[in-house]
């Protein structure tokens, strides 16, 4: 019978790309494998099993230098690979390594294929149950036996895993015992921590590389710190951690933070469990890179799909600007369109400024009412980015952005010169605004139209008085508010017009587009500053705005997707109702979400998130509507969320939550990620 041994690799690791490339010792890490693994006397030849993915051609070329056969087939389906690997070389039995685990023991190999033709079964491993150290797996099995798993299984999981299948009690398997427990060691290479230790296990027996699996066991014994660095990582995490989480995690070895947009990290959510990436979306449907689809029923793109991912419409006017061209010498007409429609929607305004983000948007803004005021203080109330004119709030008070956005955020990085330069006031506090412009020098009031709940006290018309009577120019900030309950911005809704207005989010159906609108006396002021910035010129942004504009006044989306919101509010009323629970909710009712009066209240909207996404759903406790959620979508969202409430009675009632949760708690401010 002819043994082969097929080393499964990859250049496309999620936590550590290129691994099996790696250099340990001035070598390729699968160099040294293959080095190793040639003195298995058992074995009568060695095969690279590798994707057809082109980035895996350097590999290839690579194997093939050393004098080994490398085989490239299928990409996700691991299993197929495996059968058309073995099939090509005629192997009657064979081994499975994976390309991850440089420093297998030949001798052990050895052992492995004896055992297991003496015991005459199907598949032997020593991996079910694992007893050796992490990074020494072995599995040995017949090519008949694979063949048949092949056919019977078409599950993902047993496609992506190779040998799952054949250990599910179909076949005849028998194990192979260390004889002591050795599991908790972690000698494989899934990520860097990995492949720090296991090059100072090499630089230690340098230039030997042919040490033997007991000699690193005692060198373990004897220099532990050799061995500390990657002690925090679970064994076999990868065979039960989607490819979303591995990707986060990489991500934050390589991205300050993970990501660029704090609302969207994984630990806003479900930390360790989220599957943080998306591969595809249209309507309210998510699919994550798994293939797996979910129903977003959270935060819809932080708010800038008011029409749903994918719009037709938006996404065919997007298309046809790709192919006459994004960027040119000259100017896209689509910017004085874009411009004129926003003005026509408020008279009150004369002239626009284009940008990409929300942030660029209120730092315009800014810049733009200080110099028409004349006047550098600025009273704030509410999000308004995170350029360093609004962080400097924190500058004296570490603590006093925490009404207006995520508690902890710290202003390091911030010229200390830019401290007293901003106040923030709280929403619907006109004594506390209007001792700030007694006490101070503001030239500018900026503020959000609602923040949680509505005005009260006729508290807009008041704001707008004292900015005229003061000479104050008056920003609204619309990036969020925009388009969800008015065709326009949610000042209309109450009859107040600011000197100034900025509009994001959903004003591109999730293309990249914000406008900063104005009086002309203000607007003006913009040529005595220099404001300007390549990509704001680039044609996608105001393309994908004018058709979005189009469909929401065909459609009044503001009308359905404030109607939609005020159900869900409603729903979520009556279900706290029927299971005893206490809500606070908050909002409007596009952007509506709630809160549980408990000092659990994190833990639950933790549990929330874990349980709605075993069910195929992308939930918290906030849902931003859009007109792709419909009756239908609400009603299995509600279905799902039932049971949960069911729960959390169960807790307020005693029940451990603890127990309930597979992960940590969500975070519900800025913390640092390690």
């Amino acid at each position: 019978m002819k043994t082969v041994a097929i080393i499964q690799a990859r250049m496309g690791s999620t936590r550590l790309p290129n691994k099996v490339m790696k250099p340990i010792a001035g070598v390729p890490m699968i160099g040294l494998l293959l080095a190793r693994l040639s003195r298995a006397e058992e074995v009568d030849q060695i095969v690279v099993a590798t994707s057809e993915d082109p980035c895996n051609q350097t590999l290839a070329e690579y194997v093939d230098s050393l004098g080994y056969y490398c085989f490239q087939g299928s990409e996700d389906n691991v299993l197929a690979r495996y059968v058309a690997a073995a099939g090509a070389v005629d192997a009657d039995v064979i081994v499975r390594i994976t390309g991850d685990c440089p420093l297998v023991d030949p001798e052990l190999v050895d052992t492995a294929i004896r055992d297991f033709c003496a015991a005459g079964v199907d598949y032997l491993s020593n991996v079910e149950p694992p007893s050796y150290p992490d990074g020494l797996d072995i599995e040995v099995f017949t090519r008949a036996a694979l063949e048949r798993a092949s056919v019977e299984t078409n599950e993902s999981y047993d496609q992506e895993h190779v040998t799952s299948y054949l250990r599910r009690g179909r076949f005849k398997i028998a194990s192979m015992n260390s004889g002591e427990d050795l599991s908790g060691l972690r000698w494989t290479v899934d990520e860097e921590a990995d492949l720090t230790v296991v090059s100072a296990v090499f630089a230690y027996f340098a230039p030997d590389i042919h040490f033997g699996w007991r000699e690193v066991l005692d060198l373990q014994g004897n220099k532990p710190d050799l061995f500390t660095t990657n002690k925090h990582l679970k064994r076999n995490e990868g065979a039960t951690t989607g490819t979303g989480q591995k990707l986060w995690k990489r991500a934050k070895q390589v991205i300050p933070g993970g990501n660029m947009l704090l609302s969207k990290r994984a630990e806003m959510f479900l930390p360790e469990l989220w599957p943080a990436y998306f591969s595809k979306a249209e309507g309210c449907l998510v699919w994550d890179l798994d293939g797996k689809q979910y129903i977003d029923m959270s935060i819809m793109g932080i708010g800038t799909n008011i029409l749903g991912y994918g719009h037709p419409e938006v996404d065919a006017a997007v298309q046809r600007t790709v192919v006459a061209g994004n960027m040119s010498t000259l100017n896209c007409p689509e910017e004085v369109y874009l411009a004129d429609k926003l003005i026509e929607l408020h008279p009150w305004a004369d002239m626009v400024r284009l940008a990409r983000t929300g942030g660029e948007a209120n730092a315009v803004a800014i810049r733009i009412a200080r110099a028409a005021s004349g006047r550098d203080k600025v009273a704030i109330c509410g999000y308004h980015g995170w350029h360093d004119w609004y962080l400097s709030v924190n500058l004296g008070d570490g603590e006093a952005l925490d009404g207006h956005l995520l508690p902890g955020l710290e202003p390091n990085g911030v010229p200390r010169g830019l401290r007293g330069t901003v106040f923030p006031f709280r929403y619907n506090n006109y004594a506390e605004l209007e001792a700030l412009v007694n006490e101070h020098n503001i030239g500018v009031i900026k503020m959000e139209v609602v923040r949680n709940s509505g005005p009260e006290d006729n508290f807009l018309h008041k704001v707008r008085q004292l900015a005229t009577d003061r000479g104050i120019v008056l920003i609204f900030d619309e990036c969020t508010s925009g388009f969800r309950q008015t065709f326009g911005g949610l000042h209309k809704l109450y009859g107040v017009e600011p000197d100034m207005a900025m509009f994001g989010k959903a004003l591109g159906n999730g293309y990249a587009i914000t406008a900063t609108i104005g009086r002309r006396e203000v607007m003006e002021a913009a040529q005595s500053s220099f404001i300007s910035s390549t990509f704001w010129t680039e044609r996608i942004g105001p393309t994908a705005a004018l058709a979005t504009l189009d469909v929401m006044a065909r459609v009044r989306s503001w009308e359905s997707i404030t109607q939609t919101g005020l159900v869900i509010r409603e729903r979520w009323k009556q279900l706290a109702d029927k299971h005893s629970l206490t809500i606070d909710q908050w909002g409007l009712a596009a952007l509506t979400g709630y809160n549980f009066r408990s000092p659990k209240a994190l833990a639950y909207k933790t549990l929330i998130t874990q349980e709605m996404l075993s069910q195929g759903f992308l939930a918290s406790n906030s849902v931003y509507v859009c007109t792709a959620h419909t009756p239908d979508v609400v009603d299995a969202y509600f279905a799902a969320l039932d049971p949960i409430f069911a729960l959390i009675r169960e807790c307020e009632d005693g029940r451990d939550i603890g127990r309930l949760l597979k992960g940590p708690i969500c975070h519900d401010g800025f913390k640092r990620l390690n």
